[in-house]
């Protein structure tokens, strides 16, 4: 595995549910398009599953 993921928020958060919301604020995203790098650990896997239909992942 790779130490670093590139998370990107591809669609809105608008109509998703409340825990989803603050999942995506957790990881640090705001806006559609942005991107962050976070480490790559099981935490932060298990928030991009939840959110998987809302974000794009890439192992940096």
């Amino acid at each position: 595995m790779s130490n670093k993921l590139e998370i990107t928020l591809n669609r809105s958060v608008i109509g998703a549910k409340k825990d989803q919301k603050l999942t995506v604020q957790t990881l640090g995203l705001k806006k559609i398009r942005q991107s962050v790098l976070r480490d790559d650990t099981p935490a932060v896997r298990g928030m991009i599953n939840k959110v998987s239909h809302l974000v794009t992942v890439k192992e940096v």
